[in-house]
């Protein structure tokens, strides 16, 4: 489904963020990235969700490539943001709409869809994350985990195949931390791609069955199965990630 073949990009500074990256996402894999904190796990997760675009190498989606100029193209973008959703680490950057509503209706509106369509699809994905109750609600006025709900149902809408949490526990009380474990389960059992970023290595115990570590100078260090990565206590406090 995704292939990053030798990608490197830099920051404005020319300092690497990542540096000749290769990596290979199956449809329904469900992958945690590792890493001390700017090692480049934000930034590969903005490159899949074309947000950025590479300096070097290629970035493929579904067997098509990924670039500046592809992204320009109105029709292709929305196909392909439509494909894709981003959950990012500070909710607060994702809410914006005067109440819960229009935010979910946001990206539906966005692609054109009929204000029935919208309707329907905002009313199953409030029902799916059990936040009717918030469907009036002012998002600034809501607290960390709902705001959380209502960023993820924004996403949620939109019926991606890949869906992309940039470090979702963080902030997050102990329930929500569990609603969000369940959901990411639930959601990769019936097939959907899911990237995650985490240090919350606690609360997402069963989530993931691969993990791809990143170093300190912004290359993949280890790309295994979970559990071996998680249960290596030598490895993890050698990369300074426990």
């Amino acid at each position: 489904m995704i292939d990053i073949k030798n990608v490197s990009y830099k920051y404005e500074t020319k300092q690497y963020a990542l540096k000749n990256i290769n990596f290979h996402i199956a449809e329904g894999e469900a992958i945690a990235l590792i890493g001390v904190n700017g090692s480049g796990k934000s930034t590969l997760m903005k490159l899949i969700n074309g947000l950025i675009t590479p300096d070097e190498g290629s970035y493929f989606f579904e067997g098509e490539e990924i670039n500046y100029k592809k992204l320009q193209n109105e029709s292709f973008s929305k196909a392909f943001h439509k494909k894709i959703g981003f959950v990012f680490q500070n909710s607060e950057v994702q809410l914006f709409c005067s109440n819960v509503y229009d935010e979910i209706a946001f990206g539906p509106r966005q692609m054109g869809m009929d204000e029935e369509e919208v309707k329907d699809r905002v009313e199953d994905t409030l029902k799916l994350l059990k936040i009717e109750e918030l469907r009036d609600r002012q998002p600034y006025h809501l607290s960390g985990g709902e705001k959380k709900k209502v960023a993820i149902a924004s996403v949620v809408v939109l019926n991606p195949d890949v869906y992309i949490f940039d470090e979702p526990m963080n902030g997050l009380d102990p329930k929500t931390k569990r609603f969000l474990k369940e959901f990411m389960i639930n959601i990769n059992n019936v097939g959907k791609t899911i990237l995650c970023s985490t240090h919350d290595f606690e609360y997402v115990q069963g989530v993931f069955k691969r993990a791809v570590v990143f170093s300190e100078d912004h290359t993949i260090i280890r790309d295994d199965n979970y559990n071996e990565i998680i249960n290596d206590t030598e490895f993890l406090y050698k990369n300074n990630i426990i």
